[in-house]
């Protein structure tokens, strides 16, 4: 149930996030998230993107660094509190959660979030047992 991430590191530099973005065109992908965290010198962009392996090949052939890290994806209701309920499972069973984002799913109206814990096993097990709606990768992919 986990989803692959591309986390690529790139210089903070002008037009380095274009020419990725030009890249993954070309390959004719589709992004479905992208997070962007970065410093004065250095950034990571995080994507979910519809064939991972497929960009992070071709982006290592252009010289970037690209890491492919597991995942979680959860709808939550698009309403006060939905992701709470979420967090809140996490924090009751002391699973740190390393950062998260998040985008609205049209169709549904649901938010969903990506989520990267600590203990992934433990935070998928608490989830499924929580009721959470984990979204695995062909169905985020078909969004």
């Amino acid at each position: 149930m986990y989803v692959d991430q591309l986390s690529i590191f790139l210089e903070n530099k002008e037009g380095r996030i274009l020419n990725i973005l030009d890249i993954i065109e070309e390959l004719d992908v589709n992004i479905r998230a992208l997070s962007l965290a970065d410093t004065s010198e250095f950034g990571i962009l995080r994507l979910i993107v519809t064939e991972p392996a497929r960009v992070k090949d071709e982006l290592e052939n252009k010289g970037f660094i690209v890491k492919i890290t597991k995942v979680i994806a959860v709808s939550i209701t698009d309403e006060p509190g939905g992701l709470n309920q979420v967090l809140r499972l996490l924090d009751e069973n002391k699973i740190n959660l390393e950062y998260l984002y998040a985008f609205i799913e049209q169709k549904t109206y649901n938010a969903i979030v990506i989520l990267k814990l600590e203990d992934m096993e433990k935070a998928l097990k608490v989830l499924k047992e929580g009721n959470a709606n984990i979204i695995d990768s062909s169905e985020l992919y078909a969004i």
